[in-house]
């Protein structure tokens, strides 16, 4: 991927992974849009980091999806990277009916329907401007965080279709590239913490995935995730056992 001279669109980019790679991306002489859900968090990245242009906007809600990417569209003719970033994990007891079934569905609608909503949403000018489009996945693509299950199964999700889009894009000069992070130290992982699970810092990922950029890679898998891919190939039952017994005390009691 060409880390330089490009206009970059990063969805949950007010915190965590996100920012991290906004200001990394804008460090080398890119120009960063990052959105994010709350006007008073962008404020405060806006403030703290005049560069990065920030705009509101809700993944989960198709229409601020539509609305975003006609302003987009206007504002900056030349986007040419799109990164897929927002997401929301939430630790869940599936043994027992959910008092909002609506609730229920909160990852999916974020982490799936906003990625394929925003691509869809920018394909067009992806496409008219031979860019690229970077959807952040996980290692738990691999092997499911038990105590997360609908976040492990967006992620699956995302890695399936992320290879799709490749296959179907692969005449049209879009590069497609998938980030699979390990657990990472963010507010999303601030419960995650011993056992089998070895949190890596914001910087290090970011070191590690321009360095997987750089090289071309299309499938990037820093840290841990590359040991969790090939635990998952070698012994399947010993690595969700592993990620079971971590992640056991995380299911909330008595839902």
């Amino acid at each position: 991927m060409n880390l330089n001279g490009r206009t970059i669109l990063i969805t949950g980019g007010s915190a965590g992974i996100g920012l991290a790679f906004a200001l990394k991306f804008a460090e080398l002489g890119n120009e960063v849009i990052v959105t994010g859900r709350r006007q008073a968090v962008l404020n405060e990245v806006k403030a703290k980091y005049p560069k990065l242009h920030t705009i509101q906007s809700d993944v989960a809600n198709p229409g601020q999806i539509a609305a975003l990417a006609t302003r987009v569209k206007a504002d900056f003719p030349k986007l040419d990277v799109l990164m897929n970033n927002a997401g929301i994990m939430i630790h869940r007891n599936l043994t027992a009916p959910a008092a909002d079934l609506a609730e229920l569905t909160a990852e999916m609608n974020i982490n799936v329907g906003g990625v394929i909503g925003m691509t869809s949403a920018f394909i067009d000018i992806l496409t008219a401007n031979k860019g690229t489009l970077i959807n952040v996945s996980s290692a738990l693509a691999f092997v499911p965080l038990p105590s997360a299950p609908i976040y492990s199964a967006t992620k699956a999700a995302i890695h399936s279709y992320t290879q799709s889009l490749r296959f179907q894009l692969e005449e049209t000069g879009v590069e497609v590239i998938e980030l699979m992070p390990p657990a990472v130290k963010t507010d999303l992982t601030a419960d995650l913490s011993g056992g089998s699970l070895t949190l890596i810092t914001t910087d290090e990922l970011v070191k590690q995935s321009f360095a997987s950029l750089r090289a071309g890679a299309q499938e990037i898998r820093p840290g841990q995730a590359k040991q969790l891919a090939f635990l998952r190939r070698l012994a399947p039952d010993f690595i969700n056992g592993q990620l079971w017994k971590a992640s056991k005390k995380l299911v909330p009691v008595g839902v």
